[in-house]
């Protein structure tokens, strides 16, 4: 229980810290851009409600979970197979460091000419961007795999899809899932992004729209929102890493006890 309340004071400490020095800053503020902190607090359950969640919150969340997923099994597929091969990787090398270089907002418009205007255009959009963190850090797991490991594995047989799921994806877990963190972070950017283009909902197009009528209040609301969307994820995420890689955190943790 006492651990429980440590992480949960280092967890909402500084946020807290922060919620406080915005209100006391803001608490006097007649700038129409800078609305007090209060007012949109206070603007908050009116702008969001029901409908709006379900019209704008969940198509949001549904886009940015399919485009991220799809980035994740390409980029571990993909990242695993040249990862794992040494002249593969040395065809692929350059042409990765030339996509990578792309920034995934300026394939916007091109995405938009092959798949449209509607939800493929923004999944496509989040995937684009999502993959490279994914496939580049499980390329670099791959590799990094423990020779005693797989020697040991190759002595007993065990080749094929079983030292794909009992070896080299376990060793290269932990790299996976620092891309799978990046990429949710990119996910969240590249969401907002995507909906400011010919969009009819979303957080992305919501907040734009407050921004062009002057709804000040409201366009905090959303920025709020979103940082809030994005907390909630990285908490799921956590929660889901711990559980995959539960033998690595102990492992950690065993070696930090030990002198």
């Amino acid at each position: 229980m006492r651990g429980l309340l440590v992480r949960l004071l280092y967890a909402l400490g500084l946020p807290a810290v922060l919620v406080a020095v915005w209100w006391v800053a803001s608490e006097g503020s007649t700038d129409v851009y800078r609305p007090p902190l209060r007012t949109i607090l206070t603007a908050f359950p009116d702008v969001w409600t029901a409908d709006r969640w379900r019209g704008d919150v969940l198509p949001s969340v549904l886009r940015l979970l399919a485009g991220y997923a799809l980035a994740a099994g390409a980029g571990i597929a993909l990242g695993t197979l040249i990862g794992s091969h040494r002249r593969v990787r040395a065809v692929c090398e350059p042409v990765l460091e030339f996509l990578r270089a792309v920034p995934p907002p300026v394939l916007v418009p091109v995405i938009m000419l092959f798949a449209g205007i509607g939800d493929t255009m923004k999944i496509m959009v989040i995937a684009c961007g999502c993959v490279w963190p994914v496939l580049l850090n499980t390329v670099e797991g791959v590799r990094a795999v423990d020779p005693v490991a797989a020697e040991t594995a190759r002595s007993y047989g065990i080749t094929g899809a079983a030292r794909l799921r009992d070896v080299v994806l376990p060793s290269a877990g932990p790299q996976i899932f620092a891309g799978l963190r990046q990429a949710l972070s990119i996910g969240i950017i590249l969401m907002v992004i995507s909906e400011m283009f010919a969009a009819s909902n979303g957080l992305g197009f919501t907040i734009v729209q407050f921004q062009r009528g002057f709804a000040i209040p409201g366009m905090w609301t959303g920025i709020l929102l979103l940082g809030l969307l994005g907390f909630v994820l990285s908490l799921l995420f956590q929660l889901a890493e711990r559980r995959v890689l539960g033998w690595y955190h102990g492992l950690r943790a065993t070696t930090r006890r030990s002198p």
